[in-house]
């Protein structure tokens, strides 16, 4: 049979089958499809295939982005020490520009008076913060020394720290335990401290108040291996390790002490410090390698508080040093 030949037929089906299925995927009209001169459907397929790499190019950026980005088993939280936020306003002001400015928790100075230490509890439970531990420090009176009667203070302030911060409602009361200095021998600051502080469990167990001994610049638990066997030989969970990051930057790395301490670290101090020129850093501006640092808190599960003790400032440097602490937390 004759056939009549023109732009507007539809054209012999073995030549239009291979139009009409590209044009299926592209999403064409199927009466548009045979209709197409060669130039107009190879312009869909430029098109079209734009659209297509660039829709693949974006897909595969987002994989990347994702396989890239850390995943951790921990949660984290932010808090900063009470003595970062200004002191010319009010306790209660003081805790809602900590909660203002992105922190969940505070650590709090000793406090033993009832009133203050009510007033206080009060004024984080109005700002909605969490007073989660207690910096008491130990320099001045060390559980280490020689003198009896230093070492009751010692220990009476110690008991009086635990009180106080159980009224607070803090879970944790940081100790440093000894001074090792020209007067007082290494051997002699182990011994003394942990014979003292046996004397303040009670205490802790009858507060539910943790000690967490710190790593301090106070010549004393050298290594991550002798700060683990320092908290283990007091065999009771009541004795923890409070860990400084910056503070093992000048003679390790503290991804190490991390992971050699593990689940002994019940609380963490985060600051940063320049190893070549020995000067403390804002956070990320040193020499601390965070992200090792953040893998490393994932792999012993550690879930609880970074907190921030650092210079004071204002509200936007506040918010700059959470912000930093959001991107440690995030592995970024």
């Amino acid at each position: 049979m004759g056939r009549r030949e023109g732009r507007n037929y539809w054209r012999p089906r073995s030549k239009c089958t291979g139009h009409a299925q590209v044009s299926k995927a592209l999403g064409i009209a199927k009466g548009l499809a045979c209709r197409m001169d060669r130039r107009a459907f190879l312009g869909h397929a430029v098109r079209a295939s734009v659209i297509a790499g660039f829709a693949r190019g974006s897909l595969m950026s987002r994989v990347l982005a994702e396989e890239e980005k850390a995943v951790y088993k921990t949660q984290l939280k932010k808090a900063l020490v009470f003595g970062m936020l200004p002191g010319d306003i009010s306790v209660e002001d003081r805790m809602k520009m900590a909660r203002d400015c992105g922190f969940d928790g505070v650590e709090m100075p000793p406090f033993t008076d009832p009133k203050e230490t009510a007033s206080i509890r009060i004024a984080a439970a109005k700002a909605g913060i969490d007073i989660h531990s207690v910096i008491f420090g130990g320099w001045g009176k060390p559980l280490s020394a020689s003198d009896p009667q230093a070492v009751q203070d010692a220990i009476r302030m110690v008991k009086d720290g635990l009180k106080g911060a159980r009224a607070m409602g803090a879970e944790v009361l940081l100790l440093v335990p000894a001074v090792v200095n020209e007067n007082t021998r290494y051997e002699d600051a182990y011994r003394r401290s942990q014979k003292n502080l046996r004397q303040c469990i009670p205490t802790a167990e009858s507060t539910k108040v943790l000690i967490a001994i710190e790593n301090v610049w106070n010549n004393f638990l050298l290594s991550p291996m002798e700060f683990a066997r320092y908290v283990d030989e007091f065999k009771t969970p009541y004795v923890r390790a409070y860990f400084d990051v910056g503070n093992v930057v000048a003679f390790g790395w503290p991804e190490d002490w991390i992971r050699t301490l593990g689940r002994r670290i019940v609380r963490v101090h985060v600051k940063d410090f320049k190893k070549d020129t020995r000067e403390w850093k804002n956070l990320r501006d040193g020499s601390v390698n965070w992200l090792e640092v953040r893998k490393a808190l994932d792999e012993v599960g550690y879930n609880g508080y970074l907190t921030a003790e650092l210079g004071g400032g204002d509200a936007a440097y506040l918010k700059d040093v959470a912000d930093r602490m959001d991107k440690i937390i995030a592995g970024v």
